[in-house]
């Protein structure tokens, strides 16, 4: 579930949702009143662009801040990265288990077991046995729609229930099983950044790591905005998000294709193997990052009335895009 694609989560998962700007999920503010210019900070996280902008009226604090928050990005890199050879995940996958784990990886390991029995499967962190699957296709069956009975031997491998989790060890109780959390690691870690950043006094920011979280409000009139744009044209907004200490993320199979056509994606159906989502995207706001991130992979595979019956559970709402049509659907 890893490649190299805008919305990259340690790898990758495709987003639609840009905030009002030139890239994705970039914050929009018009200039405030009664609040500083922002201290903006632009770099890459988890391989995909982030942005930063915190409204201090102090701008050497600032900045302070900015690096006390890109400190913990690359301290959770080490934890979640699916491309470095000495990360935690890394770890666990090629052996089957981890001694004396990295609270975070076993707190964010539970969270999307959570998560994956919340959606009935549809989100399980289990699914890279697929990825790997697909990536080794040979080229001239990429566009094929692969046989059910070819992939069975790989959906072996794609149970979140054979996760253990103990805060000694986490173990993997099926050989060839490995983990990707591309589908939450990113929302995680735009939560732990704005948490931190909330400890060290700051009040008002937009963080966008690959997923989107903000705090306060750029000015006193109104919130943060987000747009979620069309996948057609990126200049084109399908609709405007307001974000008032919320989240935004948003999950789309055509940011990554695996086959020429665009019909297979890194959005895999951990029930069939299946590598075309259901919606063109799913966006998601939420409260918090870790909650809009996981859900919106999760909805880009499920049934309307799934969605709904999820959102009834959950003070969300979401914003579907069908294959056939340039017009969303919002649910909650």
């Amino acid at each position: 579930m890893t490649s190299t694609t805008r919305r990259r989560f340690l790898g990758i998962v495709a987003a639609s949702a840009t905030l009002l700007g030139s890239s994705p999920l970039r914050a929009a503010m018009t200039h405030p009143t009664d609040l500083p210019p922002p201290a903006v900070w632009r770099g890459i996280a988890l391989g995909a662009d982030a942005q930063m902008q915190l409204l201090h009226p102090d701008p050497v604090h600032a900045q302070r801040l900015i690096r006390l928050a890109v400190g913990e990005i690359h301290r959770l890199e080490k934890i979640f990265s699916l491309y470095r050879e000495d990360s935690a995940l890394v770890r666990l996958n090629r052996e089957g288990r981890l001694a004396a784990p990295p609270a975070d990886l076993c707190r964010l390991l539970s969270e999307a077991c959570a998560f994956a029995e919340l959606t009935g499967g549809y989100f399980d962190p289990t699914v890279q046995a697929l990825w790997h699957w697909y990536a080794q296709r040979q080229p001239d069956s990429r566009s094929a729609t692969p046989d059910p009975d070819r992939l069975r031997p790989i959906l072996n491998h794609v149970d979140y229930r054979a996760i253990r989790i103990e805060s000694d060890l986490i173990e993997l109780d099926r050989p060839g099983m490995e983990i990707t959390l591309n589908g939450i690691a990113q929302g995680y870690i735009t939560d732990r950044v704005t948490e931190l950043l909330r400890a060290n006094g700051l009040e008002h920011a937009m963080i966008d790591l690959g997923e989107a979280r903000s705090l306060g409000r750029p000015d006193a009139s109104r919130p943060w905005r987000a747009g979620l744009a069309d996948p057609e044209d990126g200049a084109r907004w399908l609709d405007t998000i307001d974000l008032h200490d919320q989240a935004l993320a948003t999950s789309g199979g055509y940011g990554t294709p695996l086959d020429a056509s665009g019909a297979l994606t890194h959005l895999f159906d951990p029930h069939t193997g299946s590598a075309t989502p259901r919606w063109r995207s799913a966006s998601v706001r939420a409260a918090d990052a870790t909650t809009a991130d996981a859900l919106s992979t999760a909805f880009s595979l499920m049934s309307e009335s799934s969605i709904r019956a999820t959102i009834s559970r959950f003070p969300v709402q979401a914003w579907l895009l069908p294959p056939d049509s340039g017009t969303l659907i919002r649910l909650g």
